[in-house]
């Protein structure tokens, strides 16, 4: 009888531990993509806990990145991710995210009110419908070193001034070089470039090219080629970001607005079509409107949130707010010539 009672007490014992690996199998889990900071461990572990399921987060560090990770996949690979409202058009465009349902989203009621009437924001509707919600924003500004800028630089031209050659860093992207050197050359439209400009605007890349002693596509990385390079100028793609990191190691930095208009980014939530579960990703779009991400964000990543006011963020400064470019495909395809060092002849080349 103790034989047999001890063989039912280890078979129900199996039979116990068998249920519970099938129950953690069963988990769901939410495919997260997203930019560095925007889904730290702690944030994402209240979120698995509260909702009994398991986060995987994938971060990107290009606009061009996150392009191909989604559109490789035609969005089956990610539930929910983050883009700007510039990049998100052509995701619009080429049927990758889905509208979004305002009733999944309650906290879209915590926003400010800029952010709050959807259509105040450029972008994040189309034919009456949410794609997006807004998560976090800045501008990209020119952080500087006090000892080698004594005045601050107001002009983008800095970026191109040779008696910083060697000692400039820079971002590693092309839609937004471009619209760099468009505003630069004092062109109508940073975002809308036509075919008489194109030479120009190669030509003055390629002149960034030379006056940079590195680029850099993480905000991380930045700072670490700043102390490195011992840089005078840096143009910050990530804005207040990149400032709270200098200052945390400890580095004496200045930061200026350039005179022709910073360029701002707004960073928002949306769902990819191949969402295994939407109800979810909606769930997460509405924790990152509460109180913790949104102070965490701002805390440890110096970003703004969109539900309370921004230290950073100065609503009297020249913005422009990114916008779609005439075609993001040209960008990144002579972006990618001139990094490699090809010649403007080289580079326009069909």
């Amino acid at each position: 009888m103790k034989l047999v009672t001890r063989l039912h007490m280890l078979l129900l014992t199996l039979l116990i531990l068998a249920a519970g690996l099938g129950h953690v199998q069963a988990a769901e889990t939410l495919r997260i993509l997203t930019w560095p900071g925007y889904a730290d461990p702690d944030v994402v572990k209240t979120f698995e806990q509260r909702h009994g399921i398991r986060a995987e987060v994938t971060t990107i560090d290009s606009d061009l990145d996150l392009w191909k990770k989604i559109s490789q996949s035609q969005g089956r690979d990610f539930d929910v991710f983050a883009v700007n409202t510039a990049e998100l058009q052509r995701y619009i465009r080429q049927d990758l995210v889905v509208p979004i349902d305002r009733k999944s989203i309650p906290n879209l009621a915590r926003q400010l009110p800029r952010f709050r009437d959807a259509r105040a924001v450029p972008g994040i509707e189309r034919d009456g419908k949410l794609y997006a919600v807004p998560y976090t924003y800045s501008e990209m500004g020119l952080i500087y070193d006090p000892q080698q800028i004594p005045a601050p630089p107001h002009s983008i031209a800095a970026l191109w001034d040779e008696r910083y050659r060697g000692k400039v860093i820079a971002y590693n992207g092309g839609t937004h070089s471009f619209s760099l050197a468009a505003q630069s050359l004092g062109y109508s439209s940073p975002f809308s470039i036509d075919e008489k400009q194109w030479p120009a605007a190669v030509e003055q890349l390629i002149a960034l090219r030379r006056n940079v002693a590195q680029f850099y596509t993480q905000p991380e990385e930045s700072v670490a080629l700043f102390i490195k390079r011992k840089a005078a100028l840096m143009y910050a793609n990530f804005g207040s970001q990149q400032l709270k990191l200098l200052k945390a190691a400890g580095i004496d930095v200045g930061y200026a607005l350039p005179r022709e208009g910073a360029l701002a980014w707004l960073d928002c939530w949306v769902v990819a079509r191949g969402a295994r579960n939407q109800a979810l990703a909606a769930k997460w779009i509405n924790y990152m409107l509460e109180d913790q991400p949104g102070q965490v964000l701002l805390q440890r990543q110096g970003l703004a949130n969109t539900t309370s006011e921004s230290p950073f963020f100065k609503p009297d400064a020249r913005i422009v707010w990114l916008e779609a470019a005439e075609s993001e495909e040209r960008r990144n395809l002579l972006w990618g010539r001139i990094i490699s060092g090809d010649r403007a002849s080289k580079v326009l080349q069909p």
